[in-house]
């Protein structure tokens, strides 16, 4: 055994000792790189049901971030009515795109890289893919430090003079002494969570389900008898009218709606392992109604903290840290632990996993899912430096939050073609060969590229403004204030009209096929090189 680590070491040393060999299993034809991470995921795999999908959206919901949803639109001068409103509506609507592109995933069991080779092109694929990972890497940074109030709670909890530990650095630094411990054990707990494969994530699910439906309804509890009620929050009134007013809702809207883009394409990743495909339907009833309980939740919350600390704590870690003696040790150890689980489970279904898939589709010869996670967490975690964006780096911040502008986009091509131009019929094989029947003109399909100019292109000054607000973009900061929507439809009807008019027959089949096996007369000839490809795995499944 030591022989063999020390070779093992020895062959590390080398560049080309971190190739990956190519499985016999890989859908890819010779001659192309590829491995298992990217095939169809066979049917040993496929292992998630209806209740995995909603555990895996407690999993993902439930996260600091959307407890806060609230306090951005009421910061806005609006008021509850306006947010609860912007919240379940702006959900209800990403719950049908995410429950469509789900059922993408389900359906082929094939991950986003590989689907968007259908629509984009089998080269112009990597676009969409390359905007994804940067998006993936970079809240993947802000996701972990967010993290650090969670542990604070857990470490003090335990000790209670890590309170007072003295800081050492400077305030230029953007971090404290104690952030970085607490950052530090973040890193050392998550890392190895991190590398759970999908397929056997549902426990992970089942426990944070368990701990933070136990923590969201005991400080809700807990908040409202301290307070004697749910406090005055329902009485305000909003601060704008008229026309403003109603820009404002627009844009609270549209951001509920944009903030999920990432998962809304994220999602085949993981819709991929289910058995059934139907069962990722059920992610439009899931989805909304446990977005839109947390949000409510936290807006109940930070109602009723007024009358304990005589101010609106939207921060759940705040309400915690007030939690002293042995009892309120033990609740904030627990109520630590539950939000700290929740953001390391965000980071699983949001960003890393996501992300990892993007790195095997870039580079199959170096990365699986195993070395790509790796490799984000350590990018995400210590080179972006998440606590100096969050102290001083505002524009790029901002810049951050609007790159959804790329993603609504993606989303309506994919779902357009898969559904309205394709007919739910692709050639999966296809989709792993470089010059196979969804290759289009040099590995671009020219329809997808006038229908993602035509939704960005409108938006692009509302980027401009979000990095300089002193930037005068005119009258397209109306279009600004509902960039998703009007980035969806335009991009879904653009794509669909463009290959209506000129379709492009060589990518289309009269029924799915799903296994070279499954290849009929009427594909064409250059898709005759698939029969070649080894699929011993994708030969057993089938529709």
């Amino acid at each position: 055994m030591f022989s063999r680590a020390k070779a093992s070491v020895r062959n590390k040393s080398r560049v080309e000792g971190w190739i990956l060999p190519k499985q016999e299993s890989s859908w890819a034809p010779p001659g192309t790189w590829s491995n298992i991470d990217l095939d169809v995921t066979p049917p040993h795999m496929q292992t998630w049901t209806s209740w995995t999908i909603f555990g895996y959206w407690f999993s993902d919901i439930i996260s600091i971030q959307s407890w806060q949803t609230g306090s951005t639109i009421l910061a806005l001068g609006l008021t509850w009515r306006e947010a609860v409103f912007a919240i379940i509506f702006g959900s209800f609507v990403m719950g049908v795109p995410m429950s469509l592109n789900g059922y993408m995933g389900a359906k082929t069991h094939a991950p986003f890289p590989i689907l968007s080779r259908s629509s984009f092109g089998y080269h112009f694929a990597k676009f969409p893919v390359v905007i994804r990972l940067i998006t993936c890497l970079f809240w993947h940074a802000i996701t972990n430090f967010l993290s650090v109030g969670p542990m604070i709670q857990v470490i003090r909890s335990i000790w209670p003079s890590f309170r007072n530990v003295p800081n050492s650095l400077p305030e230029s630094a953007g971090i404290t002494t104690q952030q970085m411990i607490a950052y530090l054990l973040v890193f050392v707990v998550q890392t190895p969570i991190l590398m759970i494969h999908p397929t056997k994530m549902r426990w992970l699910f089942l426990v944070k389900v368990v701990l933070s439906v136990g923590t969201i309804v005991g400080m809700t509890i807990w908040t409202c008898t301290r307070s004697g009620g749910s406090g005055n929050i329902w009485d305000q009134k909003p601060t704008v009218s008229g026309t403003t007013k109603s820009w404002l809702v627009m844009w609270s809207l549209n951001s509920c709606t944009a903030s999920w883009s990432t998962v809304g394409v994220n999602i085949p990743d993981f819709t991929r392992y289910l058995r059934k495909p139907r069962s990722a339907l059920t992610q439009a009833l899931y989805f909304p109604i446990i977005c839109s309980w947390v949000a409510i939740i936290g807006v109940v919350v930070a109602s009723a903290s007024y009358m304990i600390y005589n101010e609106y704590v939207w921060d759940p870690v705040v309400i915690i840290d007030s939690w002293d003696g042995p009892a309120g040790r033990a609740a904030a150890f627990w109520a630590g632990l539950s939000w700290l689980l929740a953001q390391i489970c965000v980071n699983m279904s949001a960003t890393v996993i996501s992300g990892a898939n993007d790195l095997v589709n870039l580079f199959p010869k170096w990365f699986n899912i195993r070395r790509g996670t790796m490799l984000i967490t350590i990018i995400g975690s210590w080179a972006l430096v998440p606590w100096k964006i969050l102290h001083s780096a505002t524009s790029l911040l901002n810049f951050m939050n609007s790159l959804g502008i790329f993603l609504a986009p993606t989303m309506g091509i994919l779902i357009a073609d898969f559904f309205l131009v394709k007919s739910q019929h692709l050639d999966i094989p296809a989709l792993y060969h470089p010059h196979g029947r969804y290759r289009y003109h040099y590995g671009v399909n020219w329809r997808a590229v006038v229908a993602f100019a035509a939704s960005i292109g409108p938006t692009l000054p509302g980027l401009a403004y979000n990095v300089n607000p002193s930037v005068n973009i005119g009258g397209a900061i109306y279009i600004a204030d509902l960039n998703w929507y009007y980035g969806i439809l335009v991009a879904a009807f653009t794509y669909a009209g463009l290959s209506r008019v000129w379709p492009a027959h060589e990518s289309l089949v009269p029924s799915m096929i799903s296994s070279v096996e499954d290849v009929t007369e009427g594909v064409p000839e250059k898709s005759e090189e698939f029969v070649t490809i080894q699929t011993a795995e994708g030969k057993k499944s089938g529709y």
